[in-house]
């Protein structure tokens, strides 16, 4: 990896690891000195670099600096010694309780995992603040999530940080009773981290997969733990790992996504598939209620089956049918459309489409392009045109210029 890919790459998958050992340690009355510290680490990671080239063991380096960073930090405040420091370690030793251990990361992160998601945050806060400082998004990534803008959002994880300082929420796994409740919130998260990967809203990049793997790396993280280790989450990581299958399937050389339809079976990793199956199937061994992450799993599973068969997209169609009554999303309706045309064909799969009145959906007037391709070819392309002037992304744009150029 490159010197210009490698700094980023380390800030994705390092930077909220170290942001967790120390809120661990220091508690989240100074979280800001944590992200300060973290932060400071990457950019005096930027200058040294640029200068004289990578370390050795990148990894490695940054975990010293943010540990010296640190233990200057507790040395410089006096404040902060009275309160956190004295008492627990000499002065000189300073550097040993700042563990920066492989063990110790993952301890914190899923101890963090579950003090974001506290009871006294509302849902949208647990959300944004896990995004933040769990899974390092950037302010405009998580607006981008929320549909919402910087200003919303900042003022949300200022409260959100305020609210854990006032309620002295401790940085420590949940009794056993707790666990159940907060488990949900976690899991959406990892969700919607994976989700921003697997379709980017970045404006050049269709796939990140940085951060998908990041949230395959957290939900492992609650499977290697036997509290944790439950039916909805084996679901959710079986569901990762299907969709994780297809990644070198979905984009070109350009970096444009290519249709389901299109895919190379051939570039499919079938280790991953293989794993899918193995969660998917502990999953449905542990519990009894297939809830939204079981379905969506199943349907990623049918998803990797190469061969298109009718026994396939009845399959699918069926599981969309449970998921819409489980957890109804637009998105979920709209690919039950594309499944139902394969089933019962295109007019059929119109009929139901423009039920759906997803007028402002790009997503929504591609579908509709590809239905009536073949079908009505001036609806066609009126519905192409009207996703290209709603499309966000250089990415789709393109793909959608593609599609109205094979019609005109």
């Amino acid at each position: 990896m490159q010197q210009d890919q490698l700094l980023p790459h380390l800030f994705r998958s390092e930077y909220q690891k170290i942001i967790a050992v120390l809120c661990h340690y220091f508690g989240f009355e100074h979280i800001e000195a944590a992200e300060d510290i973290a932060s400071d680490t990457f950019l005096t990671a930027a200058e040294t670099w640029g200068i004289k080239g990578l370390p050795d063991n990148p990894k490695a380096w940054l975990y010293t600096v943010a540990r010296n960073k640190a233990t200057d930090y507790v040395r410089r405040g006096s404040r902060f010694k009275q309160k956190i420091a004295e008492g627990i370690v000499a002065e000189d030793n300073y550097e040993a309780e700042i563990d920066l251990s492989d063990q110790n990361i993952s301890d914190s992160q899923l101890q963090m995992m579950f003090a974001i998601c506290h009871p006294v945050l509302p849902a949208e806060a647990q959300i944004g603040f896990a995004l933040r400082i769990l899974c390092g998004f950037g302010i405009d990534e998580i607006a981008e999530a929320f549909l919402s803008n910087k200003e919303t959002i900042n003022k949300r994880l200022f409260r959100a940080k305020e609210k854990l300082r006032e309620q002295k929420v401790k940085i420590v796994f949940p009794e056993p009773a707790d666990i159940i409740n907060r488990l949900g919130i976690v899991l959406k998260t990892l969700y919607l981290l994976f989700n921003e990967g697997y379709y980017s809203s970045c404006q050049s990049t269709t796939l990140r997969k940085d951060l998908c793997l990041e949230a395959m790396r957290l939900n492992y993280l609650l499977i290697e733990n036997k509290q944790t280790n439950l039916p909805e989450v084996n679901a959710l990581l079986s569901l990762m790992c299907f969709h994780a299958s297809r990644f070198d399937a979905r984009v070109d050389e350009h970096g444009e996504m290519i249709r389901y339809d299109d895919q190379d079976r051939m570039l499919w990793n079938d280790d991953l598939i293989v794993k899918g199956r193995y969660y998917l199937n502990l999953a449905s061994k542990k519990g009894n209620d297939a809830g939204k992450y079981h379905i969506e799993a199943a349907i990623a599973y049918w998803h990797t089956v190469k061969t298109d068969t009718t026994e396939k997209w009845e399959n699918i169609l069926m599981l969309y049918n449970r998921l819409l009554i489980a957890a109804y999303s637009p998105a979920a309706a709209l690919n039950r459309a594309y499944a139902l045309a394969k089933v019962k064909g295109k007019e059929n799969a119109i009929i139901e489409a423009e039920k759906l009145k997803l007028d402002t959906n790009h997503l929504y007037h591609v579908l509709l392009g590809y239905l009536y391709t073949g079908v009505d070819r001036k609806k066609a392309v009126s519905h192409l045109q009207t996703a290209l002037k709603l499309a966000k992304t250089a990415t789709d744009k393109s793909r959608i210029t593609k599609d109205l150029k094979a019609l005109l």
